[in-house]
């Protein structure tokens, strides 16, 4: 029987795991404001050394988190004996749902292939598979990209994910060689789904409500994982479910976005502990808004030097008071 990280009575939104975007004070944001029903951490590599399997902050910031909103612990690594080894680690620090990237385009380390690079050893990634599932007692699911180089070997990789266990795939329809050009293909998401019992989760340009709807409706998919979309539109999981409007003026637009940047400063500014390093956080979240007409505004937030100055500009040109 699978076990799955969310109540059955509606699909699913997810808030995606983006490295270096979506840490413990971004999930806190998100969960306060549109609860998602699952929010994911950055990944979490797995060192090959036994004493360092997981970094101790990267525990301590599991523990931490108290919501009743899922946190699910997503994995990179490349050695079956270390996943494992890590997949305890975590679950003895309170999580027990967990993940495993196989879609990352960037994910290898020194030593072995990891992330979307082990589409192309399905050898070894049935080894790890089978280490995490027999490790993890709680759900476990993969997020992986349609193939290596090729969108038709997810095909291949299904009976695959089938036999080791898996509870459920979140699938981003393009290959790692493709990166993030062209468009996310979820005709083969919807094919995907017909073609495996597991529930998939469709993942990779949900930047509107009507395309998360219409995913919905058509696909067959049991929900939605929301990545650049919603760092652009935190509401968009609202918009999805029918509970703010789709369509807004740019005077509207505007106060939403300086009311997610300016609830966004005062958290990051303790979390990042100075005002350097907490702007440049902030700086490359504004980078995945894309509002043509807000660009020349946003590159003047982007070009302040201190927490003071930043306020201002928000106050001035996004109506934060």
């Amino acid at each position: 029987m699978r076990k799955l990280p969310w109540s059955d009575d509606h699909p699913p939104l997810m808030l995606a795991p983006m490295q270096g975007l979506t840490n413990d004070a971004l999930r806190r944001y998100f969960i306060e404001q549109v609860e998602p029903d699952l929010v994911f951490t950055e990944f979490v590599r797995v060192q090959q050394q036994s004493r360092k399997r997981v970094a101790k902050a990267e525990l301590a910031e599991i523990r931490a988190h108290d919501s009743h909103v899922p946190l699910v612990v997503q994995l990179i690594g490349h050695n079956a004996e270390a996943l494992g080894e890590a997949a305890v680690r975590v679950q003895e620090a309170g999580c027990q749902h967990l993940n495993l990237n196989l879609g990352c385009p960037y994910g290898r380390m020194t030593t072995g292939a990891t992330g979307g690079e082990l589409l192309r050893e399905p050898a070894r990634l049935a080894e790890l598979l089978t280490s995490l599932r027999q490790a993890c007692s709680g759900s476990f699911s993969v997020k992986c990209r349609s193939g290596y180089d090729d969108p038709q070997q997810i095909f291949d990789l299904l009976p695959l994910y089938e036999e080791c266990g898996i509870d459920y795939l979140i699938l981003h329809p393009r290959t790692v060689l493709q990166k993030y050009s062209g468009q996310a293909d979820h005709q083969l998401t919807a094919e995907v789904v017909q073609s495996t019992k597991l529930p998939v989760i469709a993942n990779g340009d949900i930047n509107d409500a009507q395309t998360g709807r219409a995913l919905l409706r058509e696909t067959g998919v049991a929900g939605l994982m929301l990545g650049r979309g919603a760092l652009a539109d935190p509401l968009l999981f609202c918009r999805i479910r029918g509970e703010e409007p789709e369509q807004l003026d740019q005077d509207q637009r505007r106060a939403e976005l300086g009311k997610y940047i300016g609830d966004l400063l005062e958290p990051y500014l303790v979390k990042f502990c100075g005002e350097r390093q907490a702007l440049m956080k902030l700086k490359d979240l504004l980078n995945f808004i894309p509002d043509e007409c807000l660009q020349r505004e946003l590159g003047k937030l982007k070009r302040a030097n201190t927490a003071e100055r930043f306020r201002q500009l928000l106050a001035k040109y996004f109506s934060v008071v």
